[in-house]
């Protein structure tokens, strides 16, 4: 008897789709299971079952009382971010309720393997470590290797969320990193460094069933490391992402009424070719429309909880003209990313020239200490030389550096961006260790050169460019100052201020900077000795200096909700 599994992702926002449960998805389709994902509010999924059950009833009198929930053999739960952890925890312990009396929940992930013994104890559920690169994980009588399986693509078309990358193939073709960064949880996730996956046949496999893709977006930790990287390159020019690589994207009908007629995912296409008749009806004319939609009715095709596969597949002789007629397909610009990044110290001219045969949009490279200026400086000029344009990096912060470095490491960015005629992002990222349960929850680990108003300061910034800083010295030198001077007025600012920095440039801003400069040597340090707390209550701002109270005063204003 074939199982019914559950593959869940907990509810956070987040921009790339779990390839973990994709890979289990053809898994478990692989043994003739019935596999479904879910992503969102599970009190609502649950209510969904319900109804499921309901229709059931109706469509089939004679089945008896409807089957509600827990139905699952196996409910698949993947974390994938330590951040979110009160909503993975849960995320796992309301799965237990959409398990039959026989079935079990299994959770596995970025998460679960840096936190087993938390998830334990919080769940009751031991979960797998590491990677699924053994057989016999989930069935001790298979055979596969989870890990090396391709990806199910068809699992997104089952929810309503949509993930920013969708459009693109996921891989790795290395895995691990030679490196052991105190600051890094690959040597943890992924231990052992292997040198080389190939890729052809997993992209083959993904464009046959699920059309081809617009990018190729790889999770290698440390592609440069790889004495396969001419092989590696070679490959993806192969798969079609080489310079100025173009392609024009399969239709979206095609695909989901293909899929359709073979009986793969019938319940993602189901949904996916009602979603696309919606779209189609909002194109039609006013009468053309409403003809639409009562043949719809007529086939019983206006609800995807409701509309039968069989009449999909009849009903295409009417949607197939209507949507190859409203729905253009032009040619796209393919890019590829290497989406960890690179790393700076293995760069070589050999290397950056071979890499500049892909279309590599962005080049992201690690910046983590102000101490690898020189190595970077480097990789940017080497990068740019063989035509790599379009760069960005990651800028670790909270760890062992200082706020002036990280101002220094994001001015080397912007400078390097004026020189060379290139564009640099660049994302800072927080630093928080993941071993210490005292700090986990909460996620307000200081580092040792910091405190917590600057971290907060640091936030109000970012909050303001969406994480990202452009490459503009204006922008640079408005939104973290025009020298270091500047960066710490911003650092010590109250944050209502930085974030709406125009609003109070001229008045509030300029009255509490005149009156900060105004106070003496001890009367400084007792306000930073207070502000760097980032806790602004009544006893906290009472004082026995009435020119602290008067700084004091604005860390009180409040930013007006828009």
């Amino acid at each position: 008897m074939n199982r019914k599994i559950l593959l869940v992702e907990p509810n956070y926002k987040n921009k790339y789709p779990p390839m973990g449960l994709k890979k289990l998805a053809t898994y478990f389709r692989q043994r003739g299971d019935d596999v479904r994902f879910f992503k969102g509010n599970l009190k609502m999924f649950a209510a969904q079952l319900l109804c499921e059950g309901f229709l059931e009833q109706v469509k089939e009198p004679a089945l008896g009382k409807y089957i509600s929930f827990p139905q699952f053999d196996i409910v698949g739960v993947t974390p994938l971010f330590t951040f979110f952890w009160r909503e993975t925890i849960e995320t796992i312990n309301f799965s237990k309720k959409f398990c039959s009396k026989t079935g079990r929940v299994i959770v596995g992930g970025i998460a679960a393997s840096i936190l087993h013994e938390r998830i334990l104890q919080e769940t009751g559920i031991n979960p797998i470590c590491g990677l699924l690169n053994k057989p016999g994980l989930i069935d001790a009588n298979s055979t596969d290797i989870i890990d090396e399986l391709p990806l199910d693509y068809s699992i997104l078309e089952e929810v309503e969320y949509v993930y920013p990358a969708k459009d693109a193939y996921f891989a790795y073709m290395t895995r691990g990193c030679p490196r052991k960064c105190s600051f890094c949880a690959v040597p943890r996730l992924e231990p052992e460094y292997k040198n080389y996956f190939g890729l052809k046949e997993q992209i083959d496999k993904a464009t046959k069933r699920f059309g081809p893709k617009k990018n190729l977006l790889l999770m290698d930790n440390n592609v440069f490391a790889s004495e396969y990287f001419d092989k590696i390159v070679d490959e993806i020019k192969e798969c079609g992402f080489g310079r100025d690589a173009t392609f024009t994207p399969e239709s979206e009908y095609d695909i989901a009424i293909r899929n359709l007629r073979d009986g793969f995912n019938t319940r993602a296409y189901t949904k996916k070719i009602v979603r696309l008749y919606d779209r189609i009806s909002n194109k039609l004319p006013e009468l053309e429309q409403a003809d639409f939609y009562l043949r719809r009715e007529e086939k019983n095709l206006l609800y995807a909880e409701v509309a039968k596969p069989e009449a999909l597949i009849e009903f295409d002789e009417t949607a197939r003209p209507l949507y190859n007629k409203y729905f253009r397909r032009s040619r796209n610009i393919r890019t590829i990313d290497f989406n960890q990044g690179v790393d700076a110290r293995l760069v070589t001219d050999r290397k950056m020239k071979k890499l500049a045969e892909i279309n590599i949009r962005p080049l992201r490279i690690a910046f983590d200490s102000y101490s690898m200026k020189e190595t970077y400086e480097t990789a940017v000029r080497t990068a740019a030389k063989y035509g790599i344009t379009d760069l960005s990096n990651y800028l670790l912060y909270n760890f062992e550096d200082s706020p002036d470095e990280l101002y220094y490491r994001i001015k080397v960015s912007i400078e390097l961006s004026e020189e060379l005629g290139v564009t640099i992002y660049s994302f800072p990222m927080k630093y928080h260790p993941i071993d210490d349960p005292e700090d986990f929850d909460n996620r307000e680990y200081i580092g040792e050169n910091w405190n917590r108003k600057f971290i907060r300061s640091i936030h109000a910034v970012l909050n303001s460019t969406k994480g990202k800083i452009g490459c503009g010295k204006a922008f640079f030198e408005e939104a973290f100052g025009k020298d270091i001077t500047d960066f710490h007025k911003i650092l010590w600012m109250p944050e209502t201020f930085i974030i709406e920095r125009f609003k109070y440039k001229n008045n509030l801003t300029a009255e509490w900077w005149n009156k900060y400069n105004n106070l003496n040597a001890t009367q400084r340090e007792k306000l930073h000795s207070i502000v760097a707390t980032n806790v602004f209550d009544e006893k906290s701002l009472k004082t026995d200096d009435p020119n602290v109270n008067e700084v004091l005063k604005y860390y009180q204003v409040k930013r007006v909700p828009k």
